[in-house]
């Protein structure tokens, strides 16, 4: 009796022990799921094969792609650039993923996909915005004037680890090229507002034509910059405009919104102003006034609140992707 006693005993022991050790393996595949931290996915791969890791990465692959925007002529926004998609390396995820500990976490490796359709295959037509999935806004400062607030932009500019656009007058140019050397030296990008400041829409073809030319050779000849971008003063343009700065190999831009600066509004008014309305893609209008000059810090910083990066003009309207902050 005492022997059938102790062998029900073992024989309890190792039920105990078989689910114990069944619990175990249970929560081991319950862990083996799908799990995401920011640009990588994991799954636990301890019992897979070269094959079956491949499917893994192949399903993922597919659930993580992101078609690209084509670049198309609106209605009202006129020419908006596209947006890149983005999609798994699936070669290089394998390989990298391969070189890896049996049980590690797969490294998901991205590269980014072009549209069909990029702004430069449209037909030229001005730019007021960039593509509104593209979480980047641009500070675009026109110069013809306000010399004594350049300085003290710059410094708030490089306090915030911000680039600008600077579309400078041809005029404005020729007499202050130490300054515009040192706008380009804090690293911010130059570009085209004519050369003196005309009413674009009003001029003739020689003149309107000798306008952009101008400040274009400037900008080349005195800080060897390659012009790409043109804005016309004042936001005065037509078709034709458009197509005469075509001709030299510019792309015309204008803004989404405007700080409208030289009225003397009050800082405050600017800054309720962007923080009201600015949104990916929103190309700011501005000029180096003291209006404009005491709102910068906090421009920025409402528009930082909302997720964005500043970029410069030419950041904003390409395709290139850009991740949000703390993303």
């Amino acid at each position: 009796m005492y022997r059938n006693k102790l062998i029900a005993i073992l024989l309890g022991f190792v039920v105990v022990i078989v689910f114990w050790q069944w619990g175990g393996i249970r929560a081991f595949v319950e862990e083996s799921s799908v799990r995401q931290s920011g640009d990588f996915a994991f799954r636990l791969i301890a019992e897979a094969s070269d094959d079956d890791l491949m499917k893994i990465i192949q399903e993922e692959a597919a659930k993580r792609r992101e078609e690209p925007v084509d670049a198309v002529i609106d209605r009202v926004w006129k020419a908006i650039p596209g947006y890149n998609g983005i999609e798994v390396d699936i070669e290089k995820t394998y390989q990298k993923a391969k070189e890896l500990p049996r049980g590690a976490d797969i490294p998901y490796q991205y590269r980014e996909v072009k549209p069909h359709v990029n702004l430069e295959d449209l037909a030229p037509e001005p730019i007021y915005r960039g593509n509104p999935n593209k979480p980047m806004v641009a500070l675009m400062i026109n110069v013809a004037w306000g010399n004594e607030y350049i300085v003290p932009m710059l410094d708030t500019l490089d306090e915030a680890k911000v680039k600008a656009t600077f579309f400078l007058d041809g005029s404005w140019l020729k007499k202050n090229v130490e300054i515009a050397k040192e706008i380009q030296k804090r690293g911010h990008q130059l570009e085209n507002h004519a050369y003196s400041h005309p009413n674009m829409s009003q001029l003739d073809d020689y003149r309107a034509r000798l306008e952009i030319s101008k400040t274009k050779d400037l900008l080349k000849s005195e800080l060897n910059v390659d012009n790409r971008w043109f804005a016309p003063p004042s936001g005065d343009f037509d078709a034709r405009t458009v197509r005469q700065a075509a001709d030299y190999g510019l792309k015309t831009v204008l803004w989404t919104l405007d700080t409208v600066d030289w009225k003397k509004p009050l800082p405050s008014s600017i800054v309720q102003k962007i923080s009201a309305k600015v949104a990916p893609g929103t190309l700011i209008l501005m000029h180096p006034t003291e209006s404009s000059s005491r709102a910068l810090k906090d421009m920025i910083a409402v528009i930082r609140e909302k997720g964005l990066v500043l970029g410069t003009v030419e950041e904003t309207l390409s395709s290139d992707r850009v991740l949000k902050p703390g993303s």
